[in-house]
């Protein structure tokens, strides 16, 4: 048996099915979280792009454009990393993000929102889209919906 840190007894059994419950790239999602938490802030912008350069194609184009959307958009939200994906937050509360298909081995990007935008209609809306391209069709819907969050 192992001690967890409230002091609790943990046994070996359950630790290793917790470490099985996530998949490799949901514990490196984690871990990413974990070293962003211990950088705190400053490093936003150069940080997101550094981790769209990393992108493979089409997914850094796609995050390039969409950085480029969100911070004329709303250039009141702060670029950071959020479980080692580009985000976009207000008053350190994210907003959006940008995940590449690469992140979990999915079959296409995503562009979502969390419960801190402005996007509520009614009962049920969307608060993530998946994205294989953007045209300027996709670029102009996604700048209204920027807007409109952050509204």
């Amino acid at each position: 048996m192992k001690l967890t840190q409230k002091g609790t007894k943990q046994s070996s059994k359950s630790a290793t099915a917790t470490s099985k419950a996530f998949t490799e790239e949901e514990r490196g999602a984690i871990r990413d979280r974990v070293q962003e938490m211990k950088a705190g802030k400053g490093e936003g912008e150069s940080a997101v792009l550094a981790k769209i350069a990393e992108m493979r194609e089409p997914d850094r184009t796609m995050a390039k454009r969409l950085h480029a959307i969100i911070r004329e958009t709303a250039p009141g939200l702060t670029p950071r990393l959020w479980y080692g994906m580009p985000a976009y937050a207000r008053d350190d509360k994210v907003v959006c993000h940008f995940q590449s298909a690469a992140k979990f081995k999915t079959r296409y990007a995503t562009f979502g929102f969390s419960d801190k935008a402005n996007l509520d209609e009614g009962n049920m809306w969307p608060n993530a889209y998946a994205l294989k391209g953007l045209t300027a069709a996709e670029e102009t819907r996604i700048a209204a919906l920027v807007k409109r969050a952050v509204g």
